[in-house]
């Protein structure tokens, strides 16, 4: 039996190797994002500051109106991660790595000045059947409600071979009737509004909600559009939210983990 080798081949894939390393990701809770990545930022007080800066101006910058003034602050669920107001006021705001964005409630989006602790979720604060009925097998139903596509793409590599949230039984299914929850993005249009509650009405009780990316959270940059009908967040709980724009698939599982699991 003859044995053809394509010698490029293998040497090909042993570069790829060597360069990129495991492709999996053997620990999503600990590892480190590599890369130009703006995750939880960090605000410095006026007076640790190394420039003197006017609020007033930076948060003007701000084209979805996250950055609040005396004492500053910047509300992640309306925050689109653009950079701006770092650039501008480098000494006093600063985006770290740290992609832990999430939270149960949407006022735990709004980071504020000398906070620079790591986002965690307080087990007596998840509804207890979650982590009864889900603890170890959560099946979630993705409704992209008038989304550009960039969080979904992101949601989607959430279950590919390098972050793998499959192992800790998290997947997303095709039909609501299988499904746990309901995970929206998008900031909800009015020809969603309908198929959205349609989706929510066919999962079986008990189920969650959760808003994965700035445009779900608060409409982002659609914020206020006559084109828009978000009423579907003001009849029920929500009781996940996780920031980003996109949503970085670390960020998803750190959050779906802690909801499910603890941190």
């Amino acid at each position: 039996m003859k044995l053809n080798l394509n010698i490029g081949s293998v040497f090909s894939e042993i570069n790829i190797l060597l360069h990129q390393g495991k492709q999996y990701i053997p620990d999503v809770t600990t590892v480190e994002v590599p890369g130009i990545f703006r995750g939880r930022p960090v605000i410095k007080s006026a007076s640790e500051a190394t420039a003197a800066v006017d609020i007033k101006q930076l948060a003007d910058l701000c084209p979805t109106g996250a950055i609040t003034c005396d004492p500053v602050s910047i509300d992640l669920g309306k925050c689109v991660f653009c950079g701006e107001c770092e650039r501008a006021c480098p000494s006093r705001i600063r985006f770290t790595k740290d992609y832990r964005i999430f939270s149960l409630s949407r006022e735990g989006l709004i980071i504020r000045e000398d906070q620079d602790d790591t986002m965690t979720i307080k087990a007596q604060q998840v509804r207890k059947e979650i982590r009864k009925y889900f603890g170890k097998s959560l099946k979630l139903r993705q409704v992209s409600a008038a989304g550009d596509n960039s969080s979904e793409w992101e949601l989607n590599a959430a279950g590919n071979v390098n972050f793998d949230m499959g192992r800790f039984g998290i997947e997303f299914v095709a039909s609501p009737r299988h499904a746990n929850g309901i995970v929206i993005t998008g900031p909800i249009s009015k020809n969603m509004a309908e198929p959205l509650q349609i989706c929510y009405d066919a999962i079986p009780n008990p189920k969650i909600i959760v808003l994965a990316g700035t445009d779900a959270i608060s409409g982002g940059i659609y914020a206020g559009s006559y084109a828009l009908d978000r009423s579907f967040l003001d009849r029920y709980h929500v009781d996940l939210y996780v920031a980003g724009n996109p949503v970085h698939p670390l960020s998803f599982i750190n959050g779906i983990l802690g909801l499910i699991r603890g941190n």
